[in-house]
């Protein structure tokens, strides 16, 4: 397939947004907001509740959207089945809606709604992974990290994070919360909101597989030297090479990597070059799935800079850079 061919379809793939954040944090807000804007746009919305008051049934209908309630607990392993099918049949029915959006239960890790639009070929084949979107209790939220790990893998999953109920939480400490966001989740965009109000564009078509966007926020967030103090417990750790990989050590090295250590991977997304390739190969992946392909030319003048980074527990940092940079071309 051509790069053009890739390309588009890429870009004719459904779009789905991942919403997911602690019990109250504000999820069900959001996705209300979302619903009853006037922004021309059709959105299919599957919701897993766990024991939580369901979104209003009246707003949604009314908002002319279709939800698929998923009531048998959290999206986890058992419940991927669920998901697939209803991707399945909301595949068949295309042209009816524009973008997906998967609220996940307080309780979920966002991990296996995330690998589903990798390891399904049918949904892969249809859907892509647009943005995982997490929705933080900015008064809550400390202690949560210190109680819930799912609320912690919330945040390291996030390509977008609402610090939500920012107005109930002094500005001092407002800092520290972003803060400990910023040690688990370094290049998450983040938005202090109150009740979620943030423009759409915010939250909806990020194309979070483009790591250029996140470059675009924080251009320097893989530099060497650019770290965030973490706890031991979740780190991330980013690594660049001034120039090409070779891609018959890369995706080797990658491949094993994410295979020997992908329980421990919450999260890794790179943008790398190849020689005498004129477009970037990007790659995500959650825990051992890989996903990647190239996509968008180097800028003329732009410095064909490779760069990774994994987001994850129990990660030895020093092997992981010294393996990238035995990749160098």
């Amino acid at each position: 397939m051509s790069d053009v061919a890739t390309e588009s379809a890429a870009s004719a793939k459904i779009p789905v947004t991942v919403l997911t954040g602690y019990l109250g944090a504000g999820k069900t807000t959001l996705l209300n907001r979302i619903l009853t804007e006037n922004h021309g746009k059709r959105y299919a919305v599957i919701v897993n509740e766990f024991g939580e008051i369901g979104i209003d049934n009246d707003l949604v209908v009314g908002a002319d959207e279709e939800v698929f309630e998923m009531n048998n607990g959290c999206v986890c392993c058992t419940v991927r089945g669920d998901l697939i099918r209803i991707m399945d049949g909301l595949v068949k029915r295309r042209g009816k809606f524009d973008a997906i959006i998967v609220e996940t239960t307080g309780l979920a890790d966002p991990a296996p709604v995330a690998q589903t639009f990798f390891v399904d070929q049918d949904v892969g084949d249809a859907a892509r992974l647009d943005a995982v979107v997490t929705v933080a209790d900015a008064k809550w939220l400390s202690d949560r990290l210190k109680d819930a790990p799912e609320a912690k893998n919330q945040i390291a999953f996030a390509d977008v994070i609402l610090l939500n109920k920012s107005d109930l939480v002094a500005p001092a400490d407002l800092d520290r919360v972003e803060g400990e966001i910023r040690a688990i989740n370094p290049y998450a965009e983040l938005h202090r909101t109150q009740n979620c109000a943030v423009p759409l564009e915010a939250v909806l078509e990020r194309n979070a597989f483009d790591l250029g966007r996140i470059l675009d926020v924080e251009p320097e967030f893989l530099e060497e030297g650019h770290h965030h103090h973490h706890d031991s417990e979740i780190q991330s750790i980013s690594a660049k090479v001034d120039g090409p990989v070779d891609p018959e050590t890369f995706m080797p090295w990658i491949s094993n990597l994410t295979q020997e250590q992908g329980p421990d991977i919450l999260r890794c997304k790179g943008i790398v070059a190849f020689p005498n390739e004129p477009k970037r190969f990007v790659f995500q992946g959650v825990h051992m799935i890989l996903d990647g392909d190239v996509q968008g030319d180097w800028g003329a003048d732009e410095a064909r800079v490779s760069r990774v980074v994994f987001i994850g527990r129990n990660l030895d940092a020093e092997a992981i850079r010294e393996g990238f940079l035995a990749c160098r071309a």
